[in-house]
């Protein structure tokens, strides 16, 4: 199969009929072999009859899957990732700002250019400003964090994937947002971008608020983490712990060192426990004690996973490999 057309969706029901005749329309323009994946993200609407009556029409190409409550765009997305059959995979939002005719480009890049993974560019928004200029705030952010500086806009809902990218990508929380950062840190580095057209929405009106944008950012910053010190927590939390135990511990003594030192020479002294200092030195050590224990217990359960030493392989040469696997 060519491609596979991942759509979540939340109460999209009046879009529906026209979205998935432009998709086929250009399918069977360029002959391509594909299906479509419907994910009702739990919709209180008609969208679940409305798949229905699509997939009636069309047994062959249509396929669907719904939550029993609303979880989210990043677990309709991971439903559809492990539902998807195509050589690419294409996602795309139900709501008409996106269009299909972007995907024969897309899967051009993904089977021609050797892309892992293309991203839209919406260069053009049709969005007021109170969400393009958090979002541009917003992308340059994911850019420096991630290293992945060819992205100008990472929440694009419109990109393609080849299938290996989808089958080892786990999408989760509200992380469909760093995809690409999720594809680089599983091994997918070419990564690749398009400029697509957007459209007004057409039907209905946004499900999301302000809100994603500081939950965007703390997603980034957890990515960004276990990326980095997932499999080794100790070389965060034990560095830091360590430094300031040491900090603490050597004001102590300087502490200790100027009171001594005053009454061998006859100046005024106060007792080390009405200083501040002393206080800010103890604060230290503790503090520093129970980053280095986090840290130490972080490498417990690190160690103790089962998937400890688990690693993405990209191919093999030789039976013998194949042999001791088993």
């Amino acid at each position: 199969m060519d491609i596979s057309v991942i759509v979540p969706l939340y109460n999209e029901a009046e879009s529906l009929p026209e979205l998935n005749a432009w998709i086929r329309k250009v399918m069977e323009d360029n002959h391509f072999s594909y299906e479509v994946i419907y994910v009702d993200d739990g919709s209180n609407d008609n969208s679940w009859d409305e798949i229905h009556k699509l997939a009636a029409e069309d047994t062959e190409h249509v396929k669907a899957a719904s939550f029993r409550r609303n979880y989210g765009k990043s677990p309709a997305l991971n439903t559809g990732f492990r539902l998807a059959q195509g050589d690419v995979v294409i996602t795309m939002d139900a709501d008409l700002q996106d269009s299909p005719d972007e995907i024969p480009e897309l899967y051009r890049m993904i089977k021609e250019d050797g892309y892992d993974l293309v991203s839209g560019y919406k260069q053009k928004r049709y969005d007021p400003l109170s969400k393009t200029i958090p979002t541009k705030l917003f992308n340059a952010t994911a850019r420096k964090v991630s290293g992945i500086t060819n992205l100008h806009d990472f929440n694009c809902g419109l990109k393609a994937y080849r299938h290996e990218v989808v089958k080892h990508v786990e999408v989760y929380g509200d992380m469909h947002r760093y995809i690409p950062y999720l594809a680089k840190l599983q091994g997918f580095n070419r990564i690749g971008e398009k400029v697509v057209h957007h459209q007004a929405r057409k039907y209905g009106k946004t499900k999301f608020g302000l809100d994603r944008f500081v939950n965007g950012y703390l997603d980034l910053a957890t990515l960004w983490f276990t990326g980095k010190f997932g499999k080794k927590p100790m070389h965060f939390f034990g560095l830091l712990g360590s430094l300031m135990f040491f900090l603490g511990f050597v004001s102590v003594i300087i502490v200790g060192a100027v009171k001594l030192y005053n009454m061998h020479t006859g100046a005024h002294y106060i007792l080390v426990t009405d200083s501040p200092y002393f206080y800010l030195s103890l604060v230290l050590m503790l503090l520093g004690s129970q980053l280095f224990l986090a840290g130490f217990v972080g490498e417990l359960v690190v160690r103790n996973s089962p998937k400890r030493n688990e690693y993405e392989i990209k191919e093999t040469i030789g039976e013998n490999y194949h042999k001791n696997e088993n």
